[in-house]
């Protein structure tokens, strides 16, 4: 009998479709592109890119968490890992401040860094915003490698459409994790937290002041980036 309600692979085969347009334009942008149609193929394919001996720094990135990637890392036993932004189990950060801006700027020395995208265009652009610029900044300079994880519910038609997603999906959202997860108390007063959407605020501790907006990869960094979309709903 027919399910009805089941509409896992009508929804597998729109993220496969999409997926494949963008990895088309990343290769004319000359970057790497993959498809993985899900967390288990997602992580073989990073952990392929990855070498013995690596140092390998990551982002903050709730699709980098869903897909296991720095569980696996660990358990290969390898490589170092940079990660600033390790937390206890109550959610709060391990290491004081001098030592996460000290890691933060270590990252920019690593082999490999970690993350995903907010947003990813139809034709291929990789658009980012962050609060602090320790996650969009290595993405533009200092690591040899940089390897995005996107989920294809992250796909949309233009900068604009990856604009708006982020400041009135993805930045609400997460900010509402910090406060819930990491216990952030100023995160619960955003406007866009208390609203559901952005207003343009200009509070001291709004999330979303640096925009990286990654269009193609230099001819002097053939090679740097590798971008695997992932054909479930992944992070925020």
């Amino acid at each position: 009998m027919v399910d009805e309600t089941d509409i896992r692979q009508e929804k597998q085969r729109y993220y496969e479709t999409r997926a494949k347009a963008v990895i088309n334009y990343l290769q004319k942008r000359q970057m790497r592109g993959q498809y993985a149609p899900g967390l288990s193929e997602a992580l073989a394919a990073v952990m392929a890119m990855i070498p013995p001996g690596a140092a390998v720094a990551r982002g903050d990135s709730v699709s980098v968490d869903q897909v296991g990637i720095f569980e696996a890392i660990k358990k290969r036993g390898q490589n170092r890992i940079i990660n600033p932004l390790e937390r206890d189990g109550k959610g709060d950060f391990v290491y004081d401040t001098p030592e996460r801006r000290r890691l933060e700027r270590e990252a920019f020395s690593a082999d490999i860094f970690l993350s995903s995208a907010n947003a990813i265009t139809l034709d291929g652009k990789l658009v980012s915003i962050d609060g602090h610029g320790n996650r969009v900044a290595p993405m533009i300079f200092g690591p040899d490698k940089v390897i995005f994880i996107v989920g294809a519910n992250k796909i949309v038609k233009d900068v604009d459409e990856a604009l708006a997603r982020i400041h009135n999906i993805a930045t609400p959202i997460n900010s509402r994790r910090h406060a819930l997860k990491h216990n952030m108390a100023e995160a619960r007063d955003l406007p866009c937290v208390k609203l559901g959407y952005c207003v343009d605020c200009k509070t001291p501790e709004r999330p979303c002041r640096y925009t990286v907006i990654i269009e193609g990869s230099s001819f002097m960094d053939k090679g740097r980036f590798d971008v695997v979309v992932v054909g479930e709903e992944l992070g925020i």
